[in-house]
């Protein structure tokens, strides 16, 4: 968990670019998946980036006791240790998109998958 978290807490200040972190996990920006999946790989839950639609598949359905990813075509979002990791910031459209920790909350709505890594 920490290593996840540490690996999360690298992407401050880096920007918003679809696409980003997709063929790599080190990219000069991310997207969604590309940040949740920097995440768990700096945590070595994932061998390579992987895309929204992939994570919808990924390790074992429902929620986690530590990491839940929340995933859908298009977006993916994770809560890890209780913080949202995200890239946008739901609330308001005048916000910047970028990946990093987000202080509000974010319903699950719309056709989101709750996935988690096996044991978390």
């Amino acid at each position: 968990m920490k290593r996840v978290i540490w690996a999360a807490n690298q992407l401050f200040r880096k920007p918003y670019i679809f696409g980003g972190g997709h063929k790599s996990f080190h990219d000069r920006g991310y997207d969604c998946s590309g940040t949740v999946s920097f995440a768990l790989g700096g945590g070595g839950l994932l061998k390579s980036p992987i895309s929204s639609t992939e994570f919808r598949k990924y390790g074992e359905s429902g929620r986690g006791k530590w990491i839940t990813i929340y995933a859908r075509n298009g977006h993916t979002y994770a809560i890890i240790a209780g913080l949202r990791l995200d890239t946008t910031p739901y609330l308001t459209a005048h916000d910047k998109w970028a990946p990093g920790w987000q202080l509000a909350e974010r319903v699950p709505a719309g056709g989101f998958e709750a996935r988690h890594p096996v044991g978390l």
